[in-house]
């Protein structure tokens, strides 16, 4: 169900470095809004590095957009971006200034996925999804 998209400049993370960047973005996502871990998406785009700028000037940032069901409370979404980005910082070791997490949000009914509209928040047991999702 949510989407985390973790963007960089080409070269920035190792494919170990994503893979346990995945898995703790999923394990924190997890505890925190209380779903299933198969419910978390997460996805590396990398960009050539003469196309990220931080400040009008080349950088290499690691930028996380997360895209969650409306419906959580606010204290457990910017937790979610705090712990989130304390993971990252440490997992990709970068340091914490060049990192931004984003949590955006809309309404459950915005979004499909296996076909179906997305359940509200705290009703995932009335959905079946893709891959086998409950």
């Amino acid at each position: 169900m949510p989407l985390y998209t973790c963007t960089t400049a080409q070269g920035t993370l190792t494919t170990e470095t994503k893979a346990a960047l995945a898995t703790e973005i999923t394990r924190i996502h997890a505890e925190i809004n209380d779903v299933p871990l198969a419910y978390v998406n997460i996805v590396f785009p990398e960009l050539p590095r003469d196309n990220v700028f931080v400040g009008g000037t080349p950088g290499t940032p690691l930028l996380v957009n997360g895209w969650v069901r409306r419906g959580h409370p606010q204290e457990s979404t910017s937790r979610l971006a705090l712990e989130l980005a304390a993971a990252v910082s440490r997992i990709a070791q970068v340091d914490p200034e060049t990192v931004l997490v984003v949590i955006q949000d809309s309404p459950a009914r915005s979004a499909v996925e296996g076909g179906r509209l997305l359940p509200e928040p705290g009703r995932e047991s009335e959905w079946t999804g893709a891959h086998g999702k409950q």
